[in-house]
């Protein structure tokens, strides 16, 4: 338990502000100041990276190794403006708690400490922003670890596992270029909503007959618009969807795939198929020894060993660098009513979730022997 009240108030206080100013990613311009302006009254250093982004060092005392954590900043669009509807207030919060927890207890500190706080986890990547502007050589970062509030386990447990943990993603956009014609007179137009619905039918092929029953993958069609009226052949339909996986031969098999079938359309129908396929984050993968390592501080009662999610984050571009661990915060309590899923209009938790992070990250430093 965290034995120092004001510091517990504190990060409660740091929630309640930083969610009421909620902003997009790379806009993160008052959230960016409000931290900055805490770092400054605890005489902090750090160095701004990206207009909003904030890393800096804490210096230990004769170790060995150089531990980052890092807090994602950026809120998400809705129809009231932006809100903090995925818990980065939390992860902020609980970082702000661990500096000044740090800052407290400097002189007990071994290892070097870094603290990162990310623009842009929600799109487009912040994360490989910063390691492409070099924060991981700029700072000899040995090894990385990161939380994120989790509604779908009770408050007071903690969720992970080893290996894959989270999913690599890619959107998937498709234009149809067919031709228009009289809906009486199909024959002399082609249609790009029978291109487009055989399209789909075989997309879903790819997973069920392409991937092995044994890896686990995922390809959506969200969204399908074409057609202006009902009695016209459509002649541009357009698809966009997500492809998500874990291991990147799979990922790279699907993307083939896709590729192939489009062609197909294209011979079949004699049609044009554009596709274009961004990728988006790599899969997070937890470092086993760390793994190993964070699991002796969990009580066993307490922790919950997660099924791979087929959700993504971009903490994963961290772990293709260093050595990192990502794990779940338990923030669901039926009993008072914090029952919403991550990303719902309704989306809130108990402010007992920021004092267990906390507490996690302490334990962590002490188990590891970075601070006594």
């Amino acid at each position: 338990m965290i034995k120092n009240i004001p510091l517990e108030n504190k990060i409660n206080k740091h929630r309640k502000i930083l969610n009421s100013i909620a902003e997009l990613g790379r806009k993160e311009f008052k959230t960016s100041q409000y931290i900055k302006d805490y770092l400054d009254g605890i005489n902090i250093s750090y160095k701004e990276y990206l207009d909003t982004s904030i890393v800096g060092i804490i210096k230990g005392n004769n170790g060995d190794k150089t531990i980052a954590f890092r807090a994602d900043m950026d809120g998400l669009l809705t129809d009231e403006g932006p809100k903090h509807l995925c818990g980065h207030d939390g992860h902020m919060s609980i970082l702000l708690g661990l500096i000044e927890f740090i800052s407290m207890n400097k002189e007990k500190l071994k290892d070097d400490i870094v603290f990162i706080f990310q623009q842009a986890e929600e799109g487009p990547g912040g994360a490989n922003e910063l390691i492409e502007a070099g924060i991981i050589q700029e700072y000899n970062i040995d090894e990385i670890y990161g939380l994120h509030i989790y509604p779908d386990i009770e408050t007071g447990y903690i969720g992970v596992r080893s290996g894959y943990f989270m999913a690599q993603a890619g959107d998937i956009d498709i234009n149809i270029y067919a031709k228009s014609g009289h809906g009486a007179m199909p024959q002399n137009g082609i249609d790009g909503v029978v291109v487009a619905s055989n399209l789909v039918t075989n997309l879903q092929t790819i997973i069920s007959r392409n991937v092995s029953p044994i890896d686990t993958a995922v390809l959506s069609i969200g969204i399908i618009n074409g057609g202006t009226r009902r009695n016209i052949i459509a002649e541009n339909v357009n698809l966009q969807g997500t492809i998500r996986t874990f291991k990147p031969e799979v990922y790279s098999k699907i993307k083939k795939r896709i590729l192939e079938v489009c062609k197909g359309m294209e011979v079949l129908y004699n049609c044009k198929v554009d596709l274009k396929i961004r990728d988006d984050y790599p899969a997070v993968n937890n470092d086993k020894k760390l793994y190993e390592e964070f699991i002796q501080i969990i009580d066993k009662d307490r922790l919950i060993q997660l099924e791979p999610l087929m959700i993504s984050e971009d903490f994963s571009y961290y772990q293709k660098e260093v050595p990192g661990l990502f794990f779940m915060l338990g923030a669901r309590n039926i009993e008072k009513g914090f029952v919403n899923g991550l990303h719902n209009i309704n989306f809130d938790f108990d402010e007992e979730v920021l004092r267990n992070g906390l507490e996690i990250f302490i334990k962590l430093l002490k188990h590891k022997r970075s601070i006594c």
